[in-house]
């Protein structure tokens, strides 16, 4: 069996109600769509599976890869927990319009309606336009019974949290709280593989086909967190050309990497991901290299123990592992 290397995949291109154009610029002539709010760049969810873009695995997708390789791909600890199961989703966002106020189920919420996994999530801000901002949970005291009685008269935003974000912020949204990305976004996602979203609130907006978005009033009531939220962004240390911890969540690890400096990886053992949000990035392995741009994401596998990161332009990159 050949031994394994750093994979891309053909990016997945979503249209959404919402949606821009900036990721465009990102794919092939043959992937643009208007609206095109989202590119999953690795997927697992069922309907949205990934495709190997490069080397002799090219055609092939990620639950094959699985089936395969195993633990050779995605490493002991994640070959024995999920399976044939890929256990993250990363995605790149171009809000042009707000998206809905929504809210994710928890891992046992998701599992007993849903067959899913839950939907916990972190977002990392790569372009925001001037007084651009999120919405993350509700005002301070904001309690069940504000919030339905804010529902039913339709008043619903005047009790949303908001915040605003430049490029560099980094956001952890957890299952149950609520949230929103606003106009002017373009974001990294990284999430449990899930597609489980309750929709609470859509601006009363119109689809294409001229009707009002499915809201999941009594869903969503049921996941919703309203714990108060001290730090809506997480404040992390960025230091040229090392990785330093971005978000340490249950469900994935992520640092972060900014310069132009070579630097060695070794002793992997597990599989890594690397999303590159600015600039573009060399993987060279015993084998030859891989070249990451920007609104580009890479799998490591648990296989290849050793490889360089050669920043060709000041590079950013975001580094995923699974706990």
């Amino acid at each position: 069996m050949n031994k394994l290397y750093p994979i891309k995949f053909k990016p997945i291109t979503q249209y959404r109600i919402w949606g821009g154009n900036k990721l465009n610029q990102a794919v092939s002539d043959d992937l643009k769509i208007e609206n095109l709010g989202e590119i999953w760049s690795i997927s697992g969810v069922e309907g949205n599976i990934s495709e190997v873009e490069n080397g002799f695995l090219k055609g092939q997708n990620l639950n094959e890869l699985i089936s395969t390789y195993q633990e050779k791909l995605v490493g002991k600890k994640v070959w024995e927990k999920f399976g044939n199961e890929f256990p993250l989703l990363i995605k790149f966002i171009d809000a042009a319009q707000p998206l809905s106020v929504q809210v994710h189920p928890n891992d046992e919420q998701a599992k007993r309606l849903h067959n899913s996994f839950g939907k916990s999530e972190m977002w990392y801000i790569m372009d925001a336009e001037k007084d651009a901002e999120l919405i993350i949970g509700f005002q301070d005291g904001v309690e069940k019974l504000d919030y339905e009685k804010h529902l039913k008269s339709e008043t619903l935003e005047e009790i949303l949290g908001r915040v605003s974000v430049t490029k560099g912020d980094a956001v952890y949204i957890p299952a149950g709280r609520v949230h929103a990305i606003g106009a002017g976004i373009v974001l990294a996602e990284i999430q449990q593989t899930s597609d489980v979203t309750y929709r609470i609130y859509d601006y009363n907006r119109i689809d294409k086909d001229g009707n009002k978005r499915e809201l999941h009033t009594d869903l969503a009531l049921e996941a919703i967190d309203f714990s108060p939220i001290e730090n809506v962004k997480t404040k992390y240390n960025s230091t040229e050309n090392q990785f330093e911890t971005l978000i340490d969540s249950p469900f994935f690890k992520t640092q972060i990497f900014t310069g132009d400096q070579e630097i060695s990886m070794t002793e992997n053992n597990e599989m890594r991901i690397y999303i590159c949000t600015e600039g573009s990035a060399k993987f060279q392995t015993q084998n030859g290299g891989t070249k990451l741009k920007m609104y580009e994401t890479l799998l490591i596998p648990a296989e290849v123990d050793s490889y360089k990161i050669i920043p060709e332009r000041n590079a950013t990159l975001i580094e995923v592992r699974v706990p």
